[in-house]
């Protein structure tokens, strides 16, 4: 054996691990407080394509989450410039709701033309793959009738079931602070409550400076920008804006909201989901009592 190389039992003994010996034990990826507060402050400072180099190397199971609005599109084109080896290429994950408008879906084929290297998983709702399945499934417009089990349906547990499945740690969203709302005091990192990282490579940009990116480099988009619409999501629930509107006020109008679910707090949801449960549960109690009395 090589005066350079280690093994197991030397590694045991000497008290470190490297990650790469096989009987080595090392945490999942995670941050202090402290240590994501430097991140941040370090990370504030840099252009996005710097932002991106330092996620490739530094982050395990990196990949972009996009329903291929604007900012995730020059991610995308970003991360296609850069000399990155095969193994290290950051893949891609979409939600196809099944609800999504015709000319999301067509720029999703202009895309797979355009990036050929990129591998695109499509993740779309539990046991249904049209638009007709799902309403036969789950009711008809359940966005209306239930806004928050539609979330949770179309959005929040596929994403969850891709995660699962991928092996996801981290990924790469197209949120930024310009866009308002919630996102007004975003961080370049952030950790969710159960331990996904999320990275906001373009949190610094405006939405001029987005378009200026795709207009220079002649990035797809979606052809519903040029009809005034901003911010693109599922077609219920997606306006054009006016002049001087914040660019995501298309998106849930007349509605007390600002996210689609996968970027709320996950315990939002699984207290929502018991709820739900506990709801089901009484109504079922309920109907064998009054079957008694019938009976009775």
């Amino acid at each position: 054996m090589s005066s350079g190389s280690c093994s197991p039992v030397h590694m045991m003994e000497s008290g470190y691990v490297s990650g790469s010996g096989s009987e080595s034990s090392l945490p999942d990826i995670y941050f202090t407080k402290p240590h994501l507060a430097f991140l941040n402050r370090q990370l504030q400072l840099l252009e996005p394509q710097d932002v991106l180099r330092w996620c490739i190397t530094s982050l395990p199971g990196l990949f972009q989450t996009t329903a291929f609005g604007l900012t995730g599109l020059v991610t995308l084109d970003m991360l296609s410039k850069m000399k990155i080896p095969r193994p290290q290429l950051v893949d891609m994950i979409f939600l196809d709701t099944l609800h999504h408008f015709p000319e999301t879906l067509s720029l999703v084929e202009r895309i797979r033309s355009r990036y050929p290297n990129v591998s695109l998983h499509v993740y779309k709702p539990d046991g249904v793959d049209t638009a007709e399945e799902f309403a036969r499934k789950h009711g008809e417009k359940l966005w209306e009738t239930n806004d928050e089990l539609y979330d949770w349906i179309a959005k929040v547990e596929p994403a969850q079931r891709a995660y699962r499945e991928l092996q996801v740690a981290a990924v790469l969203t197209g949120r930024r602070r310009s866009q308002g709302g919630k996102r007004g005091d975003l961080d370049i990192i952030e950790v969710d409550e159960a331990g996904l990282i999320k990275v906001n490579p373009l949190a610094n940009w405006s939405f001029q400076q987005v378009q200026d990116y795709v207009k220079e480099n002649n990035v797809p988009y979606n052809e519903l920008l040029d009809r005034n619409y901003k911010s693109v999501g599922d077609w219920h629930s997606t306006q054009p804006i006016k002049a001087g509107e914040d660019e995501r006020a298309g998106r849930w109008q007349g509605q007390q909201k600002t996210e689609c679910g996968i970027h709320n707090p996950r315990s939002k949801f699984a207290q929502y989901l018991r709820e739900q449960e506990a709801k089901k549960q009484e109504e079922a109690l309920q109907r064998a009592l009054d079957g008694l009395e019938v009976a009775a």
